[in-house]
């Protein structure tokens, strides 16, 4: 039975004033599969999220979501391709000037008319699916710690029933501690909504927790690719450099 890919990636390419950040690669994403993408610093994990998310064009390629090429496709096209997509952002990026049940229900309120009893309602569903208190819903950003933070990013991001989410870095500058909190949150998320997730991480505990394949990149190129119990085994050098410098 041939896999469904709900995004495929060909040949993208990415270079700023001559210097290239990601040559020439290819990969996909199937339904329900957990994808893991790791690298060094500057190996252009930053840079591909903002290609699948439709923020930057690629210098050559094509990106499918769903079967539209976001890359050439018109702008009702690409909005419909990307509207199936929830994302959560390295530093939550939350609205410091809205409370949380405004931040989780946003794209509710402002495209989609909810009117406050109904986004609150909604905030609530949510934020009880992830196991928060009903009482952080009043508060701002700033009254939360940097897990809580994390927690909400979530919930905004699954508020409309994405068919895909990204996780960018979801447990950069937490404890170890606090960091497996929001990676099983992750993970029993996306299994519970049944989506299909890509994570951007260099945290091996991520790796651990939420992959189903890992993509390894260096040199501006795929160097690796495989399941997790195949990379603790692999003989690639790369990826054994990797693992001791994590």
């Amino acid at each position: 039975m041939e896999e469904k890919k709900i995004i495929n990636v060909k040949n993208l390419s990415v270079s700023f004033s001559n210097n290239i950040v990601i040559n020439d690669i290819d990969f996909h994403l199937s339904r329900k599969e957990s994808l893991v993408i790791i690298g060094k610093s500057g190996s252009g994990k930053s840079v591909l999220l903002r290609c699948l998310m439709g923020l930057l064009k690629p210098d050559h390629g094509s990106i499918e979501i769903d079967g539209i090429n976001i890359v050439n496709a018109n702008r009702i096209d690409k909005e419909n391709a990307l509207k199936n997509i929830g994302v959560t952002f390295q530093n939550g990026a939350l609205f410091d000037s809205l409370t949380v049940w405004e931040n989780i229900t946003f794209k509710e309120t402002k495209f989609f008319g909810f009117n406050k009893q109904k986004a609150k309602e909604k905030a609530l569903l949510i934020i009880k699916n992830l196991e928060l208190d009903e009482n952080i819903l009043e508060l701002y950003p700033s009254e939360l710690s940097g897990g809580m933070q994390k927690r909400v990013a979530i919930a905004r991001a699954i508020c409309d029933n994405p068919k895909v989410l990204f996780f960018d870095e979801p447990t950069s500058g937490l404890d170890p501690i606090t960091g497996k909190i929001i990676n099983n949150l992750i993970e029993k998320t996306v299994i519970k909504l049944g989506v299909s997730a890509i994570t951007i991480t260099h945290d091996i505990s991520s790796i651990e927790n939420l992959a189903s394949r890992i993509i390894l990149l260096d040199n501006h190129k795929i160097a690796w690719s495989g399941k997790p119990n195949d990379m603790k085994i692999s003989k690639n050098k790369i990826v054994k450099q990797f693992l001791v410098n994590t």
